[in-house]
């Protein structure tokens, strides 16, 4: 049986194509963001004099940094910007002491200093801003 141009074959076809086509524009237009990973310090580590390592790079929101260091010397602290310019650590900051720290960042600044004594001040401390 012949089909004609008005046929549900045909317009099925046409509305399967049409419809890929359109699923293929959304597809191009969609930017795919996927988190990136740092590891502070890259193959030194989490260390001192610290605040050069960042430039250059761009983080955002939802980056992990990975913190590698001795726990037995060094430690990680989430601090607020008060506790980074004083290298103090403000009641409630989280501390981590794996060796092997995973922090996801948030919109906006981040701030992480080393709390043994006298290592902030050492430069053991990194402000980063993620968009």
């Amino acid at each position: 049986m012949a089909q004609g141009r008005g046929s549900a074959a045909v317009g099925g076809q046409a509305a399967v194509a049409l419809g890929l086509a359109v699923l293929c524009l959304l597809l191009a237009h969609v930017q795919v963001a996927e988190a990136a990973t740092y590891t502070v310090g890259d193959s030194g580590g989490w260390s001192f004099n610290m605040a050069s390592w960042s430039r250059g790079k761009r983080f955002r929101a939802g980056d992990v940094l990975v913190f590698k260091y001795n726990p037995s010397v060094h430690n990680v602290v989430a601090v607020n910007a008060a506790g980074y310019n004083g290298c103090s650590t403000p009641r409630g900051s989280r501390v981590f002491t794996s060796g092997n720290d995973r922090i996801t960042l948030a919109r906006g600044r981040n701030y992480f200093i080393c709390n043994f004594a006298g290592h902030c001040q050492s430069g053991m401390k990194i402000a980063i801003v993620a968009a």
